[in-house]
């Protein structure tokens, strides 16, 4: 079920991790979908409530490119489903890890109707879409293109894998530098949460002002403990 958790913005939470979904309303009822999630059934429920409340999805965005983030169904339209170009290409080039990957975690889903993601340009920074304002903001260090969405006119910030209450930062073990990319992501976010007055994490609760400062300092506290670090395993290069 959606909630209103601020103007033009309704968030639905699964039982599955608490993974949330976002429809971002504009004036005539066109609606942006952002990561629509879990199950094929709570997938099929979101797309009857946006019918039933009258509006049409026009365009969806994935934050990022793992499975849980680049779900459809045939019970929504057919869109421009937009992602950072980097995300769009690893989501391209990667169907058959991303399909085993769902099937194993979470078994149900028809991959043949989820396709692919729609690349934005390389020099994007707002989603195409007819309804209120949403500002790209790249945040490197979670997974490959991995981008949280500002609504400036709404004061929300849509963070994708990141500022959560129940997961620790999950770091992109593929990058040179995991954890310093992080660390300078967060920093980066720090400016983004001091506009906002909600921020939506992918898995979690939705978070005023105060408690996303919370969150990101915690998530700070652990990339520091964790860089600290002098256990003798993390000699090990796959350990680190």
């Amino acid at each position: 079920m959606l909630k209103l958790v601020a103007s033009r913005v309704w968030v639905a939470t699964s039982a599955t991790w608490s993974t949330t979904s976002t429809v971002v309303v504009a004036e005539d009822g066109a609606a942006l979908v952002v990561d629509p999630a879990l199950t094929p059934v709570e997938l099929t429920s979101l797309a009857r409530e946006i019918v039933e409340r009258g509006w049409r999805v026009v365009a969806a965005f994935s934050t990022h490119p793992h499975w849980d983030h680049v779900l459809w169904t045939s019970a929504l339209p057919e869109v421009p489903r937009w992602a950072t170009a980097p995300a769009a290409a690893w989501t391209a080039a990667n169907p058959e890890l991303l399909a085993a990957q769902a099937e194993a975690d979470l078994p149900g889903h028809r991959w043949e109707v989820i396709g692919g993601t729609t690349a934005l340009p390389d020099d994007a920074t707002e989603l195409p879409w007819p309804g209120p304002r949403a500002v790209l903001i790249p945040a490197s260090g979670h997974a490959v293109g991995h981008a949280g969405l500002w609504l400036p006119g709404e004061g929300v910030y849509l963070a994708g894998d990141m500022l959560s209450d129940i997961e620790v930062p999950l770091l992109d073990t593929g990058l040179p530098d995991p954890v310093g990319t992080y660390r300078r992501t967060l920093g980066e976010l720090a400016g983004v949460i001091s506009e906002a007055t909600v921020v939506v994490p992918g898995h979690g609760t939705p978070a005023d002002r105060d408690e996303a400062r919370r969150r990101l300092a915690a998530d700070q506290r652990y990339l520091d403990e964790l860089h600290a670090s002098t256990d003798p395993r993390l000699a090990s290069d796959l350990m680190r």
